[in-house]
């Protein structure tokens, strides 16, 4: 599956659930996540993928980077990882 419908199935049900996620861009800062989702008081880092696509270099150095600072980036390649998701922070 293309990873704008996915990044627009992920949008659709963080909504649903009364949340928001928010584009994230960053001039000038390669490799950082697709959207910031904000729910219930967190935030959560997520990167859209093609389904089965694996991230670029640059993004498992800044996955680590973050991880570093107590965030995890969750990868979502399809419509089942974004239930998983929501699931996770629902």
């Amino acid at each position: 599956m293309l990873e704008s419908k996915i990044e627009k199935k992920l949008r659709l049900k963080v909504k649903a659930i009364g949340g928001k996620a928010y584009k994230f861009y960053s001039p000038g800062n390669n490799g950082l996540p697709d959207r910031i989702v904000l729910y219930k008081g967190q935030c959560y880092f997520v990167e859209t993928k093609k389904t089965k696509e694996k991230l670029r270099p640059l993004q498992e150095a800044v996955k680590r980077q973050f991880l570093k600072l107590g965030f995890d980036i969750y990868k979502v390649d399809s419509v089942e990882k974004v239930g998983e998701f929501i699931d996770e922070i629902y």
